[in-house]
């Protein structure tokens, strides 16, 4: 295990600090590397969220525009096919000629995806929760095992911080040199090969790593509740939090599969009729996915939509992202709001979880965010074969204890990363005291063994 601290100095200042930060960098490694490939390989699935649902939609598409009905003749459709559910909201279709997506929920709350042509015809549905990308989300951030996988999953993201962080500063050349600093020196063979090619790998992908941990860490359990708590008590920011947190929250919540809604019918609407408000929503050209909710909605994080009929786009790119609303009765527009509306520290959030989603901007953030996975996985692979061809047989390998104590800056270094990353915090101080134990019984079984 990692040691915070020994008693006595057996080498150079330099040297101890390095094999101290060693220890660390390699404990946190043998941790985090099944969470890294989980992690990366559903990661890298999510990205293409866009792409994995248009094509699970494929049959709901170009059905042509001859004989279309109105929205609500569509409703009716759906709610007649579907018997004891009600409407949640109309999601408009993506081209003329698509299906219209009209999201029902049950006595239960189980929300179901009822797809209708433009003609009226009920075309099938689709469990929400039982979609590909949001079976992949649940691994992605609970491991399906609810609490306990997501603050195993906010713990290894903790880790790997420290795991980069630290391993920038093994990587720093000693003397400096470009070969094998800046680019792997591909003349050499075996091991050292490896040990070039696993940090300059990891220097060049470490930003990226950093920022897409870090863009993830607002819907954790335990950082994301922090900073909840934060936000709200501190007074930072007024208005419902744009994103879930835990296991409740799917990938960044905003998008994901909504769970279970509140059985209790809304009050029906009265007004004007669905196609009213539909029209309305096309005519602001909003970004896809563009939903319709009436009164009193069940939202996936804030209050109900309240006496209003609601028009919004639910974007993955939150830049795009747009709400409108409308009085029942008249039609008459009575809110709006966007992005540039938000609090500065909610438009970070979001802009954040945007790139972290691959959408900030298209398919080149999706690659981007294919190359950071593929490329931390491959850091990973050859930590991995370093360390088996470094180990001694029957041993651990773990590299060897400096001697000396840690400086005092790193200390400070260590405590400012537990409160900003409070997970690793507590787990950083229950290994150092297990640690302390571990040294404590073999001093003592070293001093009985020569008396």
């Amino acid at each position: 295990m990692p040691a915070l601290a020994t008693t006595a100095s057996a080498l150079p200042a330099g040297q101890a600090l390095y094999r101290w930060v060693w220890r660390w960098h390699f404990y946190a490694g043998l941790f985090v590397l099944p969470f890294i490939l989980i992690l990366s390989v559903t990661g890298s699935i999510y990205l293409f969220k866009p792409q994995v649902e248009r094509w699970e939609e494929r049959a709901f598409r170009g059905l042509g525009t001859d004989g279309a009905v109105l929205p609500e003749a569509q409703l009716s459709a759906a709610l007649a096919a579907n018997p004891g559910t009600r409407f949640n909201h109309y999601r408009l279709p993506r081209e003329a000629g698509d299906a219209a997506m009209l999201q029902l929920v049950d006595a239960d709350g189980k929300p179901r995806e009822v797809y209708v042509s433009p003609q009226g015809r009920v075309l099938g549905s689709l469990d929400p929760a039982a979609r590909i990308e949001a079976v992949v989300a649940r691994i992605h951030g609970s491991l399906l095992i609810g609490t306990l996988g997501d603050r195993l999953v906010e713990l290894a993201a903790s880790w790997t911080i420290v795991l980069i962080l630290s391993g920038l500063y093994l990587w720093w050349p000693r003397p400096f040199r470009l070969a094998g600093t800046l680019w792997p020196r591909f003349w050499l063979r075996g091991r050292p090969l490896l040990k070039d090619l696993h940090r300059v790998t990891g220097f060049w992908v470490a930003g990226l790593v950093l920022v897409m941990l870090a863009s993830g860490l607002p819907w954790a359990g335990a950082w994301g509740g922090t900073f909840k708590w934060v936000r709200a008590e501190l007074g930072l920011v007024k208005g419902p939090q744009d994103w879930k947190i835990g296991v409740d929250g799917g990938h960044a919540g905003h998008h994901g599969a909504m769970t279970d809604l509140p059985t209790a019918r809304a009050p029906e609407p009265k007004g004007l009729p669905l196609s009213v408000f539909v029209a309305k929503a096309a005519a602001e050209r909003m970004a896809f996915p563009v939903l319709v909710l009436p009164p009193h909605t069940v939202q996936k994080f804030g209050p109900p939509t309240g006496a209003v009929w609601t028009a919004k786009s639910e974007a993955q790119n939150r830049w795009l992202d747009r709400r409108v609303t409308y009085d029942p009765a008249s039609g008459i527009e009575t809110g709006r709001s966007g992005f540039a509306d938000l609090n500065v520290i909610d438009r970070i959030v979001n802009t954040g979880v945007a790139w972290h989603e691959g959408q900030l901007f298209g398919l080149a953030n999706q690659l981007i965010g294919v190359a950071t996975a593929l490329s931390l996985i491959a850091i990973s692979v050859l930590g991995t074969l370093l360390w088996l061809k470094r180990r001694p047989r029957g041993q651990v390998g773990a590299p060897p204890r400096s001697g000396a104590a840690a400086p005092v800056w790193m200390f400070a270094l260590v405590i400012v990363l537990g409160v900003l990353l409070p997970l690793f915090g507590a787990s950083a101080l229950v290994l150092a005291l297990v640690d302390r134990i571990v040294v404590s019984i073999r001093a003592r079984r070293q001093t009985e063994v020569t008396a």
